[in-house]
């Protein structure tokens, strides 16, 4: 039997929720030995702020930048994903994620799902974004509250 998934791409968020997500990840891509990528998208400084902002906001940006790797590290590195494996990206999240699946040949996205209400609120509209331009398979890992709190 061939392997199911050659590369996984786990997208997170880095809130404290994100290693779970990558723990669930790991054993299927040690399963089907696949290759397994991880990735954060900042969204853009002047998308945030309408684009009105007559400075430049190209340090903040690379400020954001190198703190969201320095974050993305400390998520990824316990669990050995090699550091070219471990991705930042500048853009919408849905957007970022469902091109570097198609640029990469990702087989499976896997995202934290707060699952509030259904899919409509998966991760906010994230997850209901990848869920629905995605080329491949989608899991959606349940994080956050299940009546108790987490203070992981």
């Amino acid at each position: 039997m061939s392997n199911e998934y050659r590369h996984i791409l786990v997208a997170v968020d880095l809130t404290k929720d994100s290693h779970k997500v990558l723990e669930r990840a790991l054993p299927i891509a040690e399963r089907n030995q696949a290759k397994l990528s991880i990735m954060h998208t900042l969204e853009p400084l002047g998308f945030a702020y309408g684009g009105d902002i007559p400075m430049d906001l190209t340090s903040i940006q690379d400020q954001l930048d190198d703190h969201a790797k320095q974050r993305l590290a400390e998520i990824a590195d316990p669990h050995k994903v090699p550091k070219e494996n471990q991705h930042v990206v500048v853009g919408m999240p849905d957007t970022e994620i469902h091109r570097f699946a198609e640029e990469h040949d990702v087989d499976l996205i896997v995202v934290g799902s707060h699952g509030r209400h259904g899919f409509a609120l998966l991760l906010g509209s994230t997850s209901t974004g990848v869920l629905h331009g995605a080329q491949c398979d989608v899991l959606a890992v349940r994080v956050g509250k299940k009546g108790e709190e987490s203070d992981e």
